[in-house]
């Protein structure tokens, strides 16, 4: 079965630090994009950032570059956002992605909320 989890989230205050965690079953990194979207109440979702598992090449959107940084373990078969000087603006539902011949994967989603 193909399938997306994540794992971390959660609360904290603004300027500080959140991991999300993404682990891909059912197809392997090496021939896959993977990365993380997100959406805020009443928004609609938007890309954060990508990877390409077999180049390691990565795309991040305007407004998290510099603070984001998402790698990938191929072997683990994980993908994971580093997420550092959060700003409020950063809180909504993060969806890890990941496509596989063809076909887009979501996760469930996990909230981060970027709050004092």
């Amino acid at each position: 079965q193909v399938q997306v989890v994540e794992s971390g989230g959660g609360l904290v205050q603004p300027g500080g630090s959140l991991r999300l965690s993404c682990a891909a079953s059912g197809f392997t990194l090496d021939y896959s994009s993977i990365g993380w979207f997100r959406q805020a109440p009443g928004k609609e979702r938007e890309g954060v950032s990508w990877i390409n598992g077999r180049r390691g090449t990565t795309v991040y959107a305007d407004s998290v570059k510099g603070r984001f940084t998402i790698s990938a373990d191929n072997a683990k078969n994980t993908v994971a956002l580093q997420m550092n000087s959060l700003k409020p603006e950063d809180t909504a539902v993060y969806y890890c992605w990941g496509v596989w011949r063809g076909v887009n994967y979501w996760g469930q989603g996990t909230q981060v909320t970027v709050s004092s």
